[in-house]
């Protein structure tokens, strides 16, 4: 119970009441991130025929809008495969560790609250003082990295559990890029922390209710690195490089079906969704924004918060109808020669400042030195990539030459 024991309403005695308020919280967060599916998968679609100037969906429904709920009923009565060399256990298990932790991380995002003018972010239900989220861990964001890590566990056991090459090397492919992203993605959390002062997602909201958001807080480089870091996390375009059809098929998925096959899926657009929701929560105030008629001041927070998110999920779109899709050593040159290096840099001068700001240092003093040796560490580190890549060509010059020699 500690590790919930932030909201209020767990605060006092348990009783009846509070466990079926939380409960009728877990069931609107749950009904609501599936909706929200069904709507961002019919919504991309129509964006993307609309930028390839195609019609999209448009037959199911008005404006095609329950095509997604056709097609999961089309999923759910296909024949469900099971591949001979198939581990059974280890099969079946894979697509529901890609899917909980999608909906876990999605529980400690507040949708809504006001945390304004010294507000706490509190509601009431049922005479009980209540967050607008499923839980408010102290460690809130780490419990969110924690389960993208269980993420990949998914991608993978589903590669090696199918007894297939070629989803064994697509599972070892993204399971290289979401581990490589990761620490990109952390490291760019990480200068958050640094202003906020803690790793609850509440707490770090209401440090934002002022217009003080993160996104200018932070100077706007770890929120560009945790977009991109973000992006190649859930695998989306142009970091599609699981689902490379032309090289392996389908991916990591290539021998599921039915409504195993679903569940990948719905865990794509789940993630899309929970990352935008931790990207507003951690950069753009969560659901601070002004209360414009206060006779209805607990709608528009929740307003602000969905209006963020659409902001984030028409970005992920944009890039996926935009940009080609990156090759491999492209990609991971991109997450540990520039975002790892870049967000590490930065926190480190972040650091600085706070540590000087303490100390009574001056700023106008610690940024140009800062600066300084961020940019004697770029030329540094570009200076021993370059290095290593041309040893690596003389390398295979060599190896040419010689092997001329031999025939």
């Amino acid at each position: 119970m500690m590790i919930i024991a932030s909201d209020p309403l767990l605060s006092s005695d348990i009783g009846f009441s509070v466990v079926a308020i939380m409960l009728l919280k877990v069931v609107i967060a749950f009904a609501l991130l599936m909706v929200s599916v069904m709507l961002v998968i019919w919504f991309e679609r129509k964006i993307v025929a609309d930028m390839h100037n195609r019609v999209g969906p448009s037959l199911a429904g008005p404006w095609g809008i329950l095509q997604t709920l056709a097609d999961g009923i089309k999923l759910f009565f296909k024949e469900d495969l099971l591949p001979e060399r198939a581990d059974r256990v280890v099969f079946r298990l894979a697509p529901y560790l890609s899917l909980v932790p999608a909906f876990l991380s999605f529980a400690i995002v507040p949708i809504g609250g006001d945390f304004t003018n010294g507000g706490d972010g509190t509601v009431s239900i049922f005479g009980h003082r209540t967050l607008l989220q499923v839980a408010d861990p102290p460690v809130g964001i780490l419990l969110f990295l924690a389960l993208s890590s269980i993420a990949v566990y998914g991608v993978m056991l589903a590669g090696w559990s199918s007894g297939s090459k070629y989803p064994l090397l697509g599972s070892v492919r993204a399971s290289a890029q979401m581990i490589s992203y990761e620490a990109a993605l952390g490291l760019s959390m990480a200068t958050v922390f640094l202003f906020s002062g803690t790793l609850s997602t509440s707490g770090i909201v209401s440090g934002q209710a002022t217009w003080n958001w993160n996104l200018v807080s932070t100077g706007f480089i770890p929120f560009i690195i945790f977009v991109i870091a973000g992006t190649a996390e859930l695998n989306r375009p142009p970091f599609d490089l699981v689902e490379a059809e032309q090289e392996l098929v389908g991916g990591f998925h290539t021998e599921y079906s039915s409504i195993r096959f679903a569940l990948f899926f719905l865990a794509e657009f789940m993630n899309m969704i929970t990352m935008s929701a931790i990207a507003v929560t951690l950069f753009l105030g969560g659901p601070n924004g002004p209360i414009l008629i206060k006779q209805i001041a607990w709608v528009w927070p929740i307003l602000w918060f969905f209006l963020k998110v659409m902001a984030f999920l028409f970005t992920f779109v944009w890039l996926r109808a935009t940009l080609p899709r990156l090759r491999y050593d492209q990609l991971m040159d991109l997450g540990w020669k520039l975002l790892i290096p870049a967000s590490l840099g930065w926190f480190l001068l972040i650091a600085a400042l706070n540590i000087g700001e303490d100390r009574g240092w001056s700023t106008f003093l610690i940024v140009p030195i800062g600066l300084i040796v961020l940019s004697l560490a770029a030329l540094l580190l570009n200076g021993a990539i370059k290095k290593a890549k041309d040893s690596s060509l003389h390398a295979a010059d060599l190896s040419e030459i010689s092997e001329g020699v031999d025939q």
